[in-house]
């Protein structure tokens, strides 16, 4: 929990600086074992799950808060993909 928790996009290999607030985390081994879903961020210095996505639906998830403010505004690219898949319909 707190400010400033480093998650690593795995989908870009980049690291961002966000915001979080959960006592709860998904479980890493279940989610490998879901077949169309991938784990999409991690947190570095729990190793957490921090994002999934569907493979195939338009469908993804992050546990922290992309839209933080004061901030940090590192993770603001979601609302943009986001955006994208509801125009895509």
């Amino acid at each position: 929990r707190g400010g400033n928790q480093p998650v690593k996009n795995l989908l870009t290999q980049k690291v961002e600086i966000t915001s979080q607030n959960h006592g709860f985390a998904v479980d890493l081994e279940s989610v490998k074992k879901i077949q169309d879903v991938e784990i999409t961020h991690i947190n570095c210095n729990d190793t957490t799950v921090e994002g999934l996505r569907h493979k195939k639906l338009p469908l993804f998830c992050v546990q922290y808060h992309p839209e933080a403010n004061p901030g940090p505004h590192d993770s603001r690219y979601l609302f943009k993909e986001f955006y994208s898949m509801l125009s895509q319909g």
